[in-house]
């Protein structure tokens, strides 16, 4: 009865003590393990079942996201919520996959100092986020969080704006040809509640035309970042998008 155990543990030792041996059997078992993750994915049509009113980002709301990442913004505040009860009543309803599907890369965070974001558009005013960006303090007392007062006074410098969507669209956003074309224009536009937009709401559904952070004269910084905070989870019907979700795995099974 003993001698196989004794006989197992031996081998187990020469395994142990042989580096070649130990990491040939160790690359054989993750080895394993990736194709078995892996492989359903090319024989699937889609990892992400697409939600009704997902959409790329405007112009404007791409380069207040670009001055988030900048500023370390996810370091201290992730945008996924959890599907637990705790996190659901403290936040809203949890993060769907469809709504981070053209973030590059996604911001979901490991860490919280400060809240989560994933549904922040909305709850607030224009007025408090620019307020709480400039003196954090001033609206919440027990804020660690450095002071931006700075992104009022920096006129928005984006870059080229068409550049950075043809980036995008290469690695999968749905931009349009048009969209990248009027890129300049639209994030303009979108800031300036006296300017013609066109067609943009009709090729960004939600998006919000209007002067940000008070200064309508101007187009800086804080406009940017501000349109961006404003759209974080306005994008979906998360309750029917969930149940859709729900319906597809049902079916997958």
């Amino acid at each position: 009865m003993t001698a196989a155990p004794s006989k197992l543990l031996e081998n187990h030792k020469k395994i142990e003590r042989n580096v070649s041996l130990l990491a040939l059997f160790a690359f054989v078992t993750v080895a394993i393990g990736g194709i078995i993750e892996v492989a359903p994915l090319f024989w699937i049509d889609n990892t992400i079942e697409k939600v009704k009113g997902m959409r790329p980002y405007t112009p404007l709301e791409q380069a207040g996201r670009d001055i988030y990442v900048r500023e370390g913004c996810y370091l201290c505040h992730s945008q996924m919520i959890r599907p637990f009860r705790d996190e659901v009543e403290r936040y809203g309803h949890y993060s769907l996959a469809a709504e981070s599907m053209y973030d590059h890369p996604f911001q979901w965070g490991s860490k919280r100092t400060g809240p989560d974001l994933a549904r922040v558009g909305g709850r607030y005013s224009d007025e408090w986020h620019v307020q709480h960006l400039t003196d954090p303090r001033s609206v919440v007392p027990e804020s660690v969080m450095p002071t931006y007062a700075f992104l009022s006074k920096r006129e928005l410098s984006a870059g080229d704006v068409a550049a950075e969507l043809t980036a995008l669209r290469r690695v999968g956003v749905p931009y349009s040809k048009e969209d990248i074309v009027r890129a300049e224009e639209d994030l303009r536009a979108q800031a300036d509640p006296d300017a013609k937009a066109g067609d943009l709401l009709k090729r960004y559904p939600k998006a919000q035309v209007r002067d940000f952070d008070g200064d309508p004269s101007r187009l800086t910084e804080m406009d940017a970042l501000v349109a961006y905070l404003q759209v974080l989870g306005t994008m979906v019907d998360v309750n029917g998008a969930a149940a859709q979700e729900e319906l597809a795995r049902e079916k997958g099974r």
